[in-house]
């Protein structure tokens, strides 16, 4: 089971590329996309999902082409995009119950039971009688996981799914996701690291429409060992160490700012060593590309 992306690109009519010569194999199990608001993952998403056409380029999933047989790829696809709407005066189990009708789900006993099922695994069933115009944003988005996972889909692609969602019902999704993904081709689009460090076995990290980086997170973060550095320094000193060291992220702590730096030894004394993280290597790889650069991850490429 695999999805083929072959050179795709996309510009919008206002002069954006969306998508720029765009090449990934995914395969069976959770595939996390990683960026920035307006990386271009939205775009993605919505042209493997059959919402819009390619300029250019070709998507397959298994010996589906999916631009000549979009209906093909419809009848396996489980999709959750990023901004999802609900018909507010019906119920959850209503609106289930309809869009499994329109996924092809017409046995009676079989689409109750699936419908069930579903509202239970995402926290929903105390509420199935409830109208949607009541839910709150994390509640609608479990809705629309719910929908998403009709079906039995071979193909599912969420769009930042966790946005809206508290700690608890995080986990809860991420429980799901995993289970989910052990058997079918899984795609997370998202901007949060830790939805991609938790769930994922293979990854890519998209900026402005190009793919810059896309192997197993673990490893791609192991490949940083011995180059991450820290160090607390005052705020006002940040811009003298960005000028003279490769400052890849900043946070607070205890009232003093930390640094972390990319260097292949200590940039002095004061500086320890971190342990890399996926984070550390998405902020350096976004430093990279902000800056113009092509300064690669220390250790050979997979």
């Amino acid at each position: 089971m695999q999805l083929e992306i072959k050179n795709l690109s996309k510009t919008y009519p206002n002069g954006v590329q969306a998508l720029q010569n765009v090449s990934l194999k995914i395969d069976k199990g959770m595939f996390g996309l990683l960026g920035q608001n307006g990386a271009g993952k939205s775009t993605l998403m919505r042209t493997i999902a059959t919402l819009q056409n390619p300029d250019q380029g070709h998507i397959c999933f298994n010996d589906i082409d999916i631009q000549e047989h979009p209906e093909e790829l419809r009848k396996v696809l489980g999709y959750l995009p990023q901004e999802f709407g609900v018909y507010p005066s019906s119920t959850a189990y209503e609106l289930l119950l309809h869009i499994a009708d329109m996924k092809g789900i017409t046995n009676v006993s079989q689409r109750n039971q699936q419908v069930e099922s579903l509202l239970k695994k995402v926290n929903l069933w105390d509420v199935r009688n409830k109208k949607l115009g009541g839910y709150s944003g994390g509640m609608k988005q479990r809705f629309g996981i719910a929908q998403a996972l009709l079906g039995d889909p071979k193909l599912i692609i969420v769009d930042e799914p966790t946005a809206g969602l508290d700690p608890m019902e995080r986990n809860r999704f991420y429980n799901l996701l995993s289970e989910i993904g052990e058997h079918i081709v899984v795609i997370l689009s998202t901007h949060i690291v830790e939805d991609v460090s938790t769930l994922c076995n293979q990854m890519a990290i998209i900026g402005k429409g190009k793919v810059l980086l896309h192997g197993n997170p673990e490893e791609i973060s192991s490949r940083l060992i011995g180059h991450v550095w820290e160090k607390k320094i005052n705020k006002e000193e940040l811009a003298s160490y960005e000028k003279s060291m490769n400052v890849i992220s900043t946070r607070l702590h205890l009232g003093k700012m930390v640094i972390t730096v990319i260097s292949p030894y200590p940039p002095d004394s004061q500086f320890t060593a971190k342990e890399p993280t996926l984070e550390d290597v998405y902020f350096q790889t976004l430093s990279n590309k902000k800056n113009n650069t092509k300064e690669p991850i220390p250790t050979p490429a997979l």
